[in-house]
Parts: C-alpha cells; structure tokens; sequence
C-alpha cells in the first residue's frame, strides 16, 4: 500500500484526468507503433539483398525491442504515444532511463509472445485504478496523459 502523501504518482481517484482514456490511447499508439515498425523492417529488407526475408519475424522483433528502447528511453514514450499524447513514467514517477526502457520493452515483448499473459496485461489495463499493464504492475510504472508541450 502506498502512502497517500509520500506516492510520487497521480492519485487516480484526485487527479483522474492523468489516467482518462489512457488504455484506448494506448491501444491507439499501439496500432501506429505496430505499423511504423513494420514500415522500419520493410526498408530494411532491401538492403540485406532480401535474404531477411527468411528470418523476417525475428528482423521484425528486433526492430521492434531496438524501436520501444530507444524511444522509451530518449522520451519517456514511443512515436504512437506521443501522437496520443500519453507517456510513460517510472514508479518515482520520472522519465525511463535506458535500462528501465530495455526492461518494459522486454516485459512487453515476452508477454506479446504469449496469449494469457497478454489477456491479463488487457484486462488489467481496462480494470486497474491507474490503467496498468502486466509489465506496468511488476515495474510500477504508469502510463499518463502528457502536458501540452510536454
């Protein structure tokens, strides 16, 4: 249980307008990420003279862990996200760094991979106070709705 006063992250019952519509932005930016990368692979594809072609799903991952990482970590949110005007922040309620970056982008990759835990990083978005992931809970990390010029 987190201490009311000491919690460096909005109070979602307070301050609800950091956590409104956060899970369709999320699944929003999830769709727009989901395109650019594949768009990124695809550039990629010619210059490897097409033999990426027989390992496109594993060019793909890589791409994508490569694409969340550094996004997460330059901008504390990735292009989707910041299209939907949500960001990420950590437990102390700061931007990610590059290490916090890498370990939601793999929590997020394992659980992708897998259809229970993909469910309950869904459910648990669309049911928790402060709209987590899976990845979000064991983390404590929260999306929120950014600033304008933030």
């Amino acid at each position: 249980m987190t201490d009311a006063w000491t919690d460096p992250l909005p109070d979602p019952v307070r301050h609800a307008e950091f956590y409104a519509d956060v899970p369709t932005k999320r699944g929003l930016a999830w769709i727009v990420d989901t395109i650019l990368i594949a768009l990124l692979t695809a550039l990629i594809v010619p210059f490897t003279a097409f033999t990426a072609l027989f390992f496109l799903p594993f060019l793909y991952l890589c791409v994508g862990v490569a694409y969340r990482t550094v996004s997460l970590a330059r901008q504390s949110a990735t292009p989707g996200m910041r299209l939907m005007a949500i960001g990420m922040r950590n437990a102390r309620g700061e931007r990610f760094t590059l290490p916090e970056a890498f370990l939601h982008t793999l929590g997020y990759t394992v659980s992708i991979g897998m259809v229970l835990p993909q469910v309950v990083s869904v459910v648990l978005m669309l049911t928790s106070a402060r709209a987590q992931g899976l990845t979000d809970h064991v983390l404590g990390t929260v999306a929120l709705n950014r600033a304008a010029g933030e």
